[in-house]
């Protein structure tokens, strides 16, 4: 969901996929999370879907789209 909500807003994105990337989830443990979806939008880490958190955020980072 979290994919499909940047994407309908023209917002880049980087996805790291935890089950195929042992990097991706030693990143994920070194932040402090054992479970998925984790948004990083600026110094804020946003876990599962929350519309309303990542528009916060984004506004918060500077991105508006």
């Amino acid at each position: 969901m979290v994919k499909v909500y940047l994407s309908q807003r023209g917002i880049p994105f980087t996805e790291k996929n935890t089950s195929l990337d042992p990097a991706a989830k030693d990143e994920l443990m070194k932040l402090g999370y054992q479970s998925t979806p984790i948004t990083v939008i600026g110094e804020q880490k946003l876990l599962g879907f929350n519309p309303m958190r990542l528009q916060a955020a984004l506004a918060a980072a500077g991105i508006k789209k």
